[in-house]
């Protein structure tokens, strides 16, 4: 692997300048500790699709005990309770449920008109919260949330938005703090799916089902934020990280305009957010392609591209059979004459540009540093040109699924603050909230009017 390479692959030195990025944004990970008397005693409210995706998660991890779990759908709760290896007791009522003085814990992830309500009353009982995204659903809740954690400072209120817990995420914002993209400008997201072809996605409204409209809840819009809440808030919450702040002004267009089915929450929305330094969000979420034209369209659905004046990020979360990906492009070089003087650009079609080879972003794992044994070295550069090559592609060790539990406990046992807090949680619900209402009224919504959309009052 002592072979120089051509120019347009990944060298050396670039590779150490992206693994030592890699290796600030990683750092070490949070352990989980296995001592039986040191398990978080848990519960989950909600056992539902998501609830019973996050019990065959924890059902991986050691640092807990799932003692409880909660439904008011008798089906859902039995599914729940003999899928985990914990075989926790069922509870119809929340309250019940939060009544019980051994439970350290809980996580919500019942329909979102519920995650305040729910919220509220587990930290009042004295537990610990892992909530679901959007953390509330309503701008008073927001307000009122804040107040109340005010007062219980000593709990843990972590929410749902996983690509904090990435490593390729953290590795794409360490890699902005570095200016290797130079000015970031803008990002681009998307979740697309196709509903026609895979309706098993339960996305669509089920006529006479013997629950009725519950059973649907994320297409009715008293119930739910629609696809802004369940799809756009991971997203929104993503250019808020890498730009550095929020946005001022939002605008979008939504519509039912495949399934007429019976929902009142859009099947499509096209959104655009601003942000203070003139930055943008573009985002988009259909339900009639899953296309994505990052990675070769060799991934369907989901992901983000993120561009600055010196280079641009495509990067995508993993999921139980896919592996989370990152690309960087670097912007071309710009040509200079021999006179020394910059070219004069001109109003042609015919050439827009050679663009640039896509490398991969590198982990913490594949840093060279001088502890490495000689074989350690060249296997990590090794690794490197078989990723140049396309080969094999980095992976994180985990799911973030799982590492942000695994930070849950910990924060539960320390009191460490969760990346993904309650005001990174207030801050993608309110941006999901005055989405929807930009969508609703057909106009720019600006962020200033949170306030008093929570007291009541109109714009």
């Amino acid at each position: 692997m002592s072979k120089k390479m051509k120019s347009d692959d990944l060298t050396r030195r670039e590779a150490v300048q992206i693994g030592a990025a890699a290796a600030v944004a990683v750092g070490p990970f949070l352990q989980t500790v296995k001592a039986a008397n040191d398990q978080i005693q848990l519960g989950i409210i909600g056992t539902g699709g998501r609830g019973q995706y996050h019990i065959t998660h924890l059902n991986k991890l050691d640092g807990h005990k799932l003692v409880a779990a909660c439904d008011i759908y008798p089906e859902n709760l039995k599914k729940a309770t003999d899928s985990s290896k914990d075989k926790p007791k069922g509870y119809k009522d929340y309250r019940e449920l939060l009544a019980n003085k051994d439970i350290d814990a809980v996580i919500v992830s019942a329909p979102l008109y519920m995650h305040y309500p729910m919220t509220r009353d587990a930290i009042l009982a004295g537990k610990h919260v892992f909530c679901e995204k959007s953390l509330v659903f309503k701008p008073d809740e927001a307000f009122a949330l804040r107040a109340l954690m005010k007062d219980h400072g000593k709990q843990v209120l972590q929410v749902g938005l996983q690509r904090r817990y990435s490593q390729f995420y953290q590795v794409a914002r360490q890699m902005i703090e570095k200016g290797l993209l130079g000015d970031v400008t803008n990002v681009y997201g998307q979740w697309h799916r196709n509903l026609v072809a895979k309706p098993s996605q339960n996305w669509i409204m089920k006529k006479n089902h013997p629950r009725g409209d519950d059973a649907n809840w994320r297409l009715l819009k008293k119930l739910s934020g629609g696809l802004t809440a369940e799809l756009a808030s991971h997203q929104i919450d993503v250019a808020d990280w890498m730009f550095g702040s929020h946005p001022e002004m939002v605008m979008g267009l939504g519509g039912i305009d495949y399934f007429k089915d019976g929902r009142d929450n859009y099947d499509n929305i096209q959104l655009i957010f601003r942000y203070p330094k003139g930055q943008r969000l573009m985002y988009s979420s259909i339900c009639t392609n899953s296309h994505s034209p990052m990675f070769n369209a060799s991934r369907t659905e989901f992901g983000e591209i993120i561009m600055g004046t010196e280079g641009t990020l495509h990067i995508t979360v993993g999921t139980d059979d896919e592996p989370a990906l990152g690309l960087w492009f670097r912007e071309p070089a710009k040509a200079v004459p021999a006179g020394g003087k910059p070219a004069v650009a001109t109003a042609s079609l015919a050439s827009t540009g050679k663009g640039s080879k896509a490398m991969p972003v590198l982990l913490g794992k594949d840093e060279v540093t001088e502890k490495d044994s000689f074989l350690s070295k060249e296997m990590k550069f090794a690794r490197r040109w078989l990723y140049s090559k396309g080969v094999m592609v980095p992976e994180e060790d985990k799911n973030p699924v799982d590492t942000q539990f695994e930070a849950f406990f910990d924060s539960c046992r320390t009191g460490a603050k969760p990346k993904a807090d309650i005001e990174v949680g207030l801050a993608d619900s309110s941006a999901v909230m005055l989405s929807n209402l930009a969508m609703d009224e057909g106009r720019r919504v600006y962020f200033s009017e949170f306030e008093k959309m929570a007291a009541g009052k109109k714009a």
